[in-house]
């Protein structure tokens, strides 16, 4: 007598439903992890690199360097 009153589970689609649930779930923490990546990370690395070469002198790195010794082509003064 009790079983007839407990619910019968769904079987039919339950797995199309469940899947939809969570593809749906995956591509909204995917597209937040991303977001967080570009401007967490992405956008603050390319303003330090535009900050670096914005004021960099290669013939000053070089001429440091050669007086340094650290390049062997190029002797010291």
């Amino acid at each position: 007598m009790s079983a007839a009153l407990l619910p019968k589970p769904q079987m039919r689609g339950l797995l199309a439903r469940r899947m939809k649930f969570h593809l749906i779930g995956a591509f909204l923490v995917s597209m937040g992890c991303a977001t967080l990546y570009k401007f967490g990370v992405a956008e603050p690395r390319k303003q330090a690199y535009a900050d670096f070469y914005r004021n960099y002198d290669p013939m000053k790195d070089f001429e440091a360097m050669k007086a340094a010794g650290v390049l062997e082509s190029a002797p010291p003064k």
